[in-house]
């Protein structure tokens, strides 16, 4: 595993409590040529806010780990 695979699970784990609370989740699927790929779980699977949440998670990783460019859904 990577560094920048370890900070994105680091990362993924700091932002799970605040999707939880409201019944989402999402799990960390890869990491290739800057781009995250996650899949939202939960409540956020689906929800119509679940563009906004991958844009909010997509700008903090983006801001916080170098080698980041970008996240997608899949």
């Amino acid at each position: 595993m990577s560094d920048i695979e370890k900070q994105i699970i680091e990362f993924s784990d700091t932002v799970r409590p605040y999707l939880r609370r409201d019944g989402g989740d999402f799990e960390y699927i890869g990491f290739k040529d800057g781009i995250v790929y996650i899949k939202m779980l939960g409540q956020c699977a689906g929800c119509g806010s679940s563009k906004v949440t991958l844009s909010y998670i997509e700008d903090m990783m983006c801001e916080e780990i170098p080698g980041v460019i970008g996240v997608e859904e899949i």
